[in-house]
């Protein structure tokens, strides 16, 4: 695993500390003559120049010399030695000078940095052998490129980077607020250097390349660590490479802060303060259901509680909550680990996903002999986690006597507040949205057209629609007369806000658009 330091993407105007001794070398007679070789200026991007007032002067040997207004501190020279593969020494020039000739010198943006690279017909890595694979992966254009990318997916909140080959060109995608968006793709010349520099980032084999691989890098941005997944597959163009970013310091945010209204956050809060029984989250992947179970788990804890969890993988982690990642090739299963977990003494069990009927039944009955158990499911709806119980083979007495609440969701992206305005829906889709909610769709309604804060998008972040289901005396007598989850919705409707009806609240309210809960919802 390679570990990165430093702000891989510090705010513009940020002002430098002092200097830690021996972190770089300073040159300190005078003012430095501003006239950076071409090689120099290669070194470093130029949004990183604009942002932190450095220009690169000139490299000798294997040292990079910059100039600045200000003494360097620790994390600007590591951001740098980062970005370039060089040892730093300073020089000292006028602030005004130096962002004058930043300026004039930079013209390029990390885009067009792509687009030079295209213009330059250097040698291809394809076809050569491991060692000459290798050695282009080490150089300072494909380190810099790679460290471009990934911070820019941080800048940008991308949660996955995926980078796949063709014939003739590469692919560059980033997800962010949970859909693709194209970026200006590298050579692909530059295809297998980029994914050796990658995996040698990740500790991964770069000799093999005819097998999917897992690997892991980890950086340091802004005070908090990021954890980067990083698979690749092989294609018959090449590898394709998927880096998951995982930010495992990020802060927690309350049931309410991720979208559920007050009323219903505190109906989840009784349902979750119950001394046993098993609540669970719903949805599809990337839905929601972990970061909503990390919210409750760390409003629930207590120095009296005894907190493990077991998940595949730990994406963020807990204060005072013991968590555990499975390893399925080493046998250590979602079942296998929570048999080990209920002989730890816990008040308190969070299993990431139950997916066969020997996960339920042991996280079941674990409810039922005094635990409190959280999990989740794949079900479109709420009353869907009942049937989809029955069919992994769990009895309906024992569903019925242990669980005590479902919260299905979905995530809708968030209008962006600056360029947000009033729209009318057409009829078509006025049509479309009664066929989905079903009840009143009067307006207001609301759409983005895209500006600056969003990066022409319209949306900036997401936002939680719920739908949640107290297990009552009523729902327990149809999970007893193994009734169909369209009957339980049927017997809730007036007790239970659909996600549909949320997502419409949301739209109403200017929190998100029509178009959007088309998307998400439709589908249910």
């Amino acid at each position: 695993m390679s570990v990165i330091h430093g702000d891989l993407l510090p705010d513009a105007g940020e002002e430098l500390g002092a200097l830690p001794s021996g972190a770089a070398r300073v040159e300190r007679n005078g003012k430095a003559a501003l006239n950076p070789t071409p090689e120099a200026l290669r070194a470093l991007p130029s949004e990183f120049c604009k942002d932190r007032k450095v220009l690169p002067l000139e490299i000798i040997g294997g040292t990079l010399r910059i100039a600045t207004p200000e003494p360097a501190d620790a994390q600007l020279i590591d951001d740098i030695r980062l970005l370039s593969g060089l040892e730093v020494e300073e020089s000292r020039a006028e602030s005004s000078q130096v962002i004058e000739r930043i300026a004039e010198l930079y013209q390029v943006t990390v885009e067009q940095m792509i687009e030079n690279l295209a213009a330059d017909k250097g040698g291809s890595a394809d076809g050569k052998n491991l060692h000459d694979i290798e050695v282009m992966a080490n150089e300072p254009t494909v380190i810099n490129l790679v460290n471009v990318i990934i911070a820019t997916a941080v800048r940008e909140r991308a949660s996955d980077i995926h980078l796949v080959p063709f014939e003739n060109a590469l692919q560059l995608r980033y997800r962010i607020d949970g859909l693709l968006q194209e970026k200006p793709p590298p050579p692909r010349r530059l295809h297998a250097a980029l994914v050796s520099r990658i995996k040698i980032m990740a500790d991964m084999n770069i000799a093999e390349r005819y097998l999917p691989q897992d690997g892991h890098i980890q950086i340091h941005h802004r005070g908090s660590r990021v954890d980067i997944r990083v698979g690749t597959m092989p294609t018959i163009h090449g590898e394709s490479v998927v880096l998951r970013l995982l930010e495992k310091n990020s802060k927690l945010f309350s049931p309410v802060e991720l979208g559920l209204d007050e009323e219903r956050a505190s109906v989840l809060g009784r349902l979750v303060e119950k001394p046993h029984g098993l609540f669970l989250t719903t949805g599809p992947t990337g839905s929601g259901k972990t970061t909503t179970l990390y919210s409750i788990l760390s409003g629930i804890y207590a120095p009296e509680k005894k907190i493990l969890t077991i998940e595949d993988p730990v994406e963020y982690e807990l204060h005072g909550v013991a968590q555990t990642p499975v390893r399925p090739s080493r046998g250590f299963t979602f079942a296998t680990g929570l048999r080990s977990i209920l002989r730890q003494d816990p008040d308190v069990v969070m299993v990431g996903e139950i997916r066969d009927g020997e996960t339920a039944e042991i996280a079941i009955r674990a409810a039922l002999t005094g635990h409190q158990v959280f999990s989740t499911l794949h079900t479109n709806d709420a009353a869907g986690a009942v049937t989809r119980l029955v069919d992994m083979g769990v009895e309906p007495f024992l569903i019925s006597s242990s669980l005590v609440g479902v919260l299905a969701q979905r995530l809708v992206r968030r209008l962006c507040p600056a360029c947000r305005v009033e729209w009318d829906l057409s009829e078509t889709v006025q049509a479309r949205l009664r066929h989905l909610a079903g009840r009143d769709t009067s307006g207001p309604f609301f759409k983005s057209g895209g500006c600056e804060e969003c990066r022409g998008t319209g949306y900036r972040g997401r936002v939680g629609v719920f739908e949640l289901l107290t297990v009552t005396g009523t729902v327990r007598e149809l999970i007893m007369q193994r009734k169909s989850s369209g009957a339980i919705k049927d017997a809730t409707r007036d007790e239970v806000l659909s996600m549909q009806e949320d997502a419409l609240r949301k739209a109403r309210a200017g929190i998100t658009s029509v178009e959007e809960i088309l998307r998400v919802c439709s589908g249910d």
